[in-house]
């Protein structure tokens, strides 16, 4: 996969691709894809913000990272923008 550069911060842009979406994003693909080098960091600063990150484990038995479309409050609003 290609690198992309990221025009945002890292939990602004792991909030819009992740939350309520239905997909997930392991460390190895955030690592590869977008440069994030440490997700379960960045994942960590978003469950104190509030969020509900869940996690999964993908098919190859990694653990990867999925965040619901409302916060802890039921509140649809960004928190990172």
């Amino acid at each position: 996969m290609a690198f992309t550069t990221l025009t945002s911060t890292q939990k602004a842009f792991v909030e819009s691709h992740l939350r309520g979406t239905g997909r997930t994003m392991s460390s190895a693909q955030a690592r590869e894809t977008y440069g994030i080098k440490n997700l379960r960091a960045v994942v960590s600063t978003m469950r104190q913000a509030g969020l509900r990150v869940r996690k999964e484990l993908n098919t190859t038995g990694k653990t990867a990272y999925m965040i619901s479309r409302r916060d802890e409050l039921g509140v649809q609003s960004k928190i990172y923008s």
